[in-house]
């Protein structure tokens, strides 16, 4: 992986509140945590080296979906738009202007509903569908996660 790329990656952790990011390229595994005192740590290695310690950190991302299927079977019925990427959320173009979409709004499909905004670069996220806008499941300048649902629309 570029040197370049991992320093882009520590500079997106450092500016969420993400505790950890861990992406995988190929045979190649970047894992970038916090560490208490504020500082970062990195760590890169082939996944074929990494096989027996792997074991271990793989029984945390089994728990974290286990806790998020309970908050899956809370949303309301319909189509959910989920974050292609880590970023922070933006409900809005600017701070005072209004915000894309409001619940109850209907909404056609490639209509913008919000921007991620992720290394310094904004990112539209469309609707997907056309429809009624359900839910709003994040809030304005909250960071977001890959793959996090955001809206529901039916």
């Amino acid at each position: 992986m570029d040197l370049r790329k991992i320093k882009k990656l520590i500079d997106l952790l450092e500016e969420s509140n993400l505790a950890e990011l861990e992406i995988k390229e190929g045979e190649e595994v970047v894992r970038l945590s916090r560490v208490p005192k504020g500082g970062v740590t990195v760590a890169s290695a082939p996944v074929q080296a990494a096989a027996a310690p792997a074991a271990a950190p793989a029984a945390t991302p089994s728990a974290a979906p286990a806790e998020a299927a309970p908050a899956a079977d809370a949303l309301p019925a319909g189509h959910v738009v989920k974050a292609p990427m880590v970023g922070t959320f933006y409900a809005s173009a600017s701070p005072g202007a209004p915000a894309f979409v409001k619940v109850g709004q209907q909404v056609k499909q490639g209509e913008t509903l919000g921007i991620i905004e992720a290394m310094k670069m904004f990112n539209q996220i469309e609707a997907d569908v056309a429809g009624t806008v359900q839910a709003i499941l994040v809030e304005n300048g909250q960071p977001v996660e890959f793959d996090q649902p955001m809206f529901v629309i039916a």
